[in-house]
């Protein structure tokens, strides 16, 4: 853009674009319906952090185009943290490099991430979520979110990672603390997060030395036989990429999963025919998490003066890629507010982002994700909530923080 046409367009911040906010709601109902609102009255809005891009067509622009960076430092100086421990690793994590350092890595561990990995843990993830339906199917009902949902990735991850089984509950906790630096409370939660990461850090040291002695057929493993061109990974890099897996694989995983089951329950037509027809799990996948996502965007940095959308958008302006808009954009989807797991050809919901930094952990995510719901609608037929099912606030990764379920009984038939 010349300085002449930057003259001529108006800032973003001057435009009188509508504002709106719903990152302090508890409901993703009425957090979509606030969004909606905003939608219909432009493809810009000002949100509570600045803009954010409404449009399904601005959305996915802002992911694949090259002119928007990842947030430097994830965000953090957004909340006013510019230097010490907690930026100096957010600033070497993957999921806030760009450029040549970006590309690099992502050109390394490509082959580790491929989907023959995740397909190997096929057969686990539906052990592994069957052993937790089990034991409530006598029973007619539960928590979903603690008895079923909070427990299923962390065994996954740590079966990927070559992790032994005992440790889930300690990697667990020290994710569950890891993942507040997505949220708008780093300056109070700062040490916590900074504790954690460092007792995970150790744990994985000790577990890349046992793999560098011992290679196996984990990712650990894969990720240290990475090479291209006599190029490999860090000690630094490996340590950062498995800790970022083990943050980014677990939390999403089990609140979209807790999410799409409350979603699910609400539509008791959708979740019998789902029963009855598990090859449909997949397109379920994606439908739910077009219509309940967990997170409701990707921050961007403006990395030179863009217009968009008839507005500049400064260098340097964070913005926000509300991904959540864009699933429900009348104008890419049909009846985007009506949830159809029969859906066809519908365009690529943006949940896993989209672009160089779309999600690396995304097959697996779909994987545990359809294994799940293919064993939890067929073992929990007629579901009825009994009982609220609210969510954490919408900024970070959002979910709900209980689900309390009734389900006619079933008998668990083994074949040993």
């Amino acid at each position: 853009m010349t300085t002449a046409q930057a003259n001529t367009i108006p800032s973003v911040f001057d435009a009188g674009l509508p504002t709106f906010r719903y990152d302090h709601l508890t409901d993703p109902g009425a957090a979509h319906r606030v969004i909606a609102g905003a939608r219909q009255r432009a493809p810009i809005a000002m949100g509570p952090h600045g803009p954010e891009m409404l449009s399904y067509d601005l959305v996915r622009t802002v992911l694949r185009d090259s002119r928007f960076i990842t947030a430097h430092g994830l965000g953090l100086d957004m909340q006013g943290i510019t230097s010490g421990p907690l930026w100096d690793r957010a600033i070497t994590n993957i999921l806030g490099l760009d450029g040549d350092a970006h590309h690099r890595l992502r050109r390394l561990v490509s082959k580790a991430f491929a989907p023959r990995g995740a397909e190997r843990l096929r057969t686990l993830a539906a052990q592994i979520i069957s052993g937790l339906v089990d034991p409530v199917t006598a029973l007619g009902h539960c928590d979903v979110v603690s008895d079923i949902a909070r427990g299923y990735p962390t065994p996954v991850i740590c079966a990927l990672l070559g992790a032994p089984s005992e440790d889930r509950q300690k990697i667990s906790d020290w994710v569950d603390d890891i993942k507040k630096l997505f949220e708008w409370n780093v300056t109070n939660d700062g040490p916590a997060i900074l504790a954690a990461w460092d007792q995970l850090d150790a744990y994985l040291e000790e577990l890349i030395a046992r793999r560098r002695a011992s290679l196996s057929d984990d990712l650990i493993s894969e990720l240290i036989r990475c090479e291209d061109n006599g190029d490999r990974l860090s000690h630094s890099e490996l340590l950062m990429l498995c800790a970022t897996l083990l943050g980014a694989g677990t939390d999403t995983t089990r609140n979209q999963l807790a999410a799409a089951v409350q979603v699910l329950s609400a539509h008791p037509e959708q979740w019998a025919l789902l029963a009855q027809h598990p090859e449909l799990a997949t397109n379920a996948v994606h439908e739910l998490m077009r219509y309940c996502p967990i997170i409701f965007g990707s921050i961007r940095q403006a990395g030179e003066d863009v217009e968009l959308a008839g507005v500049r958008i400064p260098a340097g302006t964070v913005v926000l890629a509300n991904t959540a808009a864009a699933n429900r954009d009348p104008d890419a989807y049909n009846h985007p507010d009506r949830l159809d797991i029969t859906r066809e050809d519908p365009p690529p919901m943006l949940t896993f982002g989209g672009g160089v930094h779309y999600c690396l952990g995304s097959h697996l995510a779909r994987l545990e994700l359809t294994e799940a719901l293919r064993v939890i609608t067929q073992r929990m037929p007629n579901p009825r909530r009994s009982g609220p099912a609210p969510w954490k606030g919408m900024a970070g990764i959002t979910g709900p923080t209980t689900l309390p379920l009734e389900f006619d009984v079933t008998t668990v038939v083994r074949h040993d």
